[in-house]
């Protein structure tokens, strides 16, 4: 009795403290810009950045800042996914290839770019279903509005912090928080 009473608690404070979502991020299957099947579980113990992004934009101009920040930390644990979507004002219309020639030659992008996908809507890729969930990323949760929404993933795959496309990528709470994550 007292076991499961124990158990019970245990499950109840973890939920509490960590949320109910715990490494879901990571639970995803996706595929990069090429193709190519990608376990997401693969970027257990780094830290992430996963940001929608358009090359049709008025902030396509934050590449240049997430090509910067993950120049800087990339050999800390750092990683930035891209992932391109079309869902607001149609500022994504290219192909995965057109998406991938437009990063690397008009801002040398060097970080994962994943497949397009939907970021919201009836659409919605299972991924950005998980980030976007109340119940399970509480105060991270909520709809995409715009381009360039950023999520950041701790090494244990939980959503820690969530910042608004007009955040550069470069903000000094970014970084602070990007740099925490990399110390805890």
């Amino acid at each position: 009795m007292y076991r499961n009473l124990f158990a019970g608690l245990f499950l109840m404070l973890g939920t509490a403290l960590f949320g109910a979502g715990g490494a879901q991020v990571l639970d995803h299957k996706m595929q990069d810009i090429k193709g190519k099947d990608v376990n997401l579980a693969d970027y257990k113990g780094d830290v992430l950045m996963i940001v929608n992004v358009a090359s049709k934009c008025g902030l396509t101009p934050q590449y240049n800042q997430l090509v910067d920040i993950h120049q800087k930390y990339k050999d800390k644990g750092f990683r930035i996914l891209g992932f391109p979507a079309n869902n607001f004002g149609k500022q994504e219309p290219g192909t995965n290839e057109e998406i991938a020639t437009f990063c690397v030659k008009e801002f040398n992008v060097d970080f994962d770019m994943f497949s397009k996908i939907s970021v919201k809507g009836d659409d919605q890729a299972p991924l950005y279903g998980e980030l976007t969930s109340k119940e399970d990323n509480g105060e991270f949760g909520g709809e995409i509005r715009w381009n360039f929404t950023k999520f950041l993933v701790g090494k244990d795959g939980r959503v820690i912090a969530r910042f608004g496309p007009r955040t550069k990528p470069d903000a000094p709470d970014v970084v602070a928080a990007i740099e925490k994550a990399l110390a805890d």
